[in-house]
């Protein structure tokens, strides 16, 4: 079963292998068998797959689950059905942490093979360039180890190139001497969302590498695990985490604090804990996603939003994200693979419930929001978050090319499918 409850997946069969020979050998059957392969892990990326299954085999790796962190060497090996809550907790028994992503029931390799924005990621760049090594059996069942001197184009296209290579059994990557930060929500009823977004987004301009804040629109739910103080309000909010002590956390965020917000909640916390921020749901949800990159954040910008997914909008969606890029972001990554940096200033995510509307009308109302931000909207796309992007946009041309020469030389007969992976379809 996928996370996103949304899409409706009718593979030919699903598979459940425990290590990397039962996927040898499931993929051996399905390729003598005129059937496809389709890896998943936790299925937070199902939606590009939705009605591409039917003569395929749904190859889940949820079981492949065995994790190891080398405190020493600030490194962890993570399985294909390892999810970042267990690498954060794990590392930070060490006084380690993980560049996790913004929940912690999302897979490692899933979300590192397609990037991995994370709350250190303006300071040390994407996910997908901690990866040290691969670990993945081919469409000839055969299984490889790719590092910087063995199968090196492997280990490039594993850095940001979505896959489609074969199937990741575990990552190698390095972890971050991060023990703790300082971390929180700001929040405001959703009146004020034009006041306190016009002022974030000129602080986010001065803002240091070591600071990394998302805001957001968000008619919030009125379920029984959220804070009381939000539950079933309209608002909107900062979060925002700094990586050092309290004093300069406290000093980074000071000029948003001067906004006044009705919740607060920052204090140094382990690090451990920062992978529950935001809020998002722990169990497996129905919901509607999709994004652009904008390259800036001016009070047109802010007008436009607002306009589209505030007050008046008329909106139903359960919010609109913009997460700051920028930072380390923005510069190619010095062991860079395939995407290696990100093109744009914000990342702006629209996320919807179906709430009775239906969920074309859902798509709707995202839709307009990112279609009003049309003047600001990078030519890029961040891939593992704009689900209905083409998949050319995700990269530069010549990472484009090299993606597809590698993908034909490990898998010329196109075994496998992917929810976003280069193809010359």
């Amino acid at each position: 079963m996928p996370w996103n409850l949304q899409v409706d997946e009718h593979p030919a069969a699903v598979a459940y292998p425990a290590d990397p020979q039962e996927v040898a050998r499931i993929v051996e059957a399905a390729a003598a068998s005129g059937l496809r392969v389709a890896p998943q892990g936790t299925g937070h990326g199902a939606p590009p797959l939705a009605g591409r299954l039917e003569d395929a085999v749904l190859l889940r790796t949820s079981a492949m689950t065995d994790l190891r962190v080398d405190a020493a060497r600030r490194t962890a090996r993570a399985g294909a059905g390892v999810l970042w809550g267990d690498v954060v907790t794990r590392a930070g028994r060490v006084g380690l942490a993980g560049m996790h992503m913004s929940s912690p029931g999302v897979g490692v390799v899933g979300s590192s093979l397609g990037g991995g924005v994370s709350w250190y990621s303006r300071q040390h760049g994407l996910q997908c360039s901690a990866i040290t090594a691969v670990e993945l059996v081919l469409a000839d069942g055969t299984f490889v180890r790719a590092t910087e001197t063995q199968d090196a184009d492997l280990l490039w296209a594993a850095r940001g190139g979505h896959g489609g290579f074969g199937v990741v059994t575990s990552l190698d990557f390095d972890l971050l001497p991060i023990a703790t930060a300082y971390a929180g929500m700001l929040a405001w009823d959703w009146r004020h969302a034009r006041h306190v977004l016009t002022a974030w987004g000129e602080w986010t301009e001065g803002a240091p590498d070591s600071v990394t804040s998302v805001a957001r629109i968000f008619q919030v739910p009125d379920i029984e695990w959220l804070p009381g103080t939000l539950r079933g309000r309209k608002m909107v909010m900062i979060d925002a985490v700094a990586i050092g002590d309290a004093e300069a956390g406290a000093r980074s965020i000071a000029a948003l604090r001067a906004l006044r917000p009705e919740v607060d909640t920052f204090a140094q916390v382990p690090a451990a804990d920062i992978a529950h921020l935001q809020l998002d749901p722990q169990e497996p949800t129905a919901v509607y996603a999709n994004s652009v990159l904008v390259d800036g954040l001016p009070p047109d910008a802010v007008e436009a939003l607002v306009a589209s997914a505030g007050p008046e909008s008329g909106s139903n969606l359960l919010f609109v994200e913009l997460r700051q890029l920028g930072g380390a972001l923005a510069r190619p990554a010095p062991r860079g693979g395939a995407l290696d940096h990100l093109d744009g200033s914000f990342l702006v995510l629209g996320v919807g419930l179906d709430v009775g509307t239906g969920w074309s009308a859902v798509r709707e109302d995202a839709t307009r929001v990112l279609d009003s931000l049309a003047p600001w909207t990078s030519r890029a796309s961040y891939l593992s978050m704009a689900y209905e992007a083409a998949a050319r946009r995700g990269w530069s041309a010549a990472s484009y090319d090299r993606l597809l020469r590698i993908r034909q030389s490990a898998d010329p007969n196109g075994l496998f499918v992917l929810p976003q992976a280069p193809s010359d379809d």
